[in-house]
């Protein structure tokens, strides 16, 4: 499938595993390596997906209630504010780890409850899952399965 959607399905795929939608990017990238697209390409286009993903997460959180999050998204809310107290702590930079699965969406949420400045939580965001796919793209090209 990802063959026949190409970028586009890299891109969408990484996109909503950054979501709520649990499921791994990181077989996506391996899988687009396959195909005969250029590393830098592939790492790019899935960098931009997860942070369109993360940033929907984070509008998410921007614009919803709780009991919405706790209702249709299943968040629940002690974990929301363990995630939004080391938040306070950190700032902004805690875009730079929305990458981390599970507690990345979490984060992305309570940023977005919390009113952080969306542009530079986008730039953070970005340069975080940046860095996590082109060491992920290193790893799987080191380890001999490309």
């Amino acid at each position: 499938m990802l063959e026949k959607l190409g970028l586009f399905g890299l891109f969408l795929g990484c996109m909503l595993a950054a979501t709520v939608v649990p499921f791994s990017s990181e077989a996506l990238v391996a899988g687009a390596m396959l195909l005969d697209y250029k590393l830098w390409v592939i790492v790019l286009v899935a960098a931009l997906g997860n942070t369109a993903g993360g940033m929907i997460s984070f509008l998410m959180g921007w614009l919803c209630k709780w009991e919405w999050l706790e209702r249709w998204f299943r968040v629940k809310r002690e974990k929301l504010m363990r995630v939004h107290d080391r938040i306070k702590r950190y700032g902004l930079g805690a875009a730079l780890l929305t990458w981390m699965p599970v507690v990345g969406d979490l984060i992305a949420i309570a940023m977005g409850l919390m009113r952080m400045n969306p542009w530079w939580t986008l730039l953070l965001m970005f340069v975080g899952k940046l860095a996590r796919y082109v060491v992920s793209a290193l790893l799987l090209g080191l380890t001999g399965w490309f």
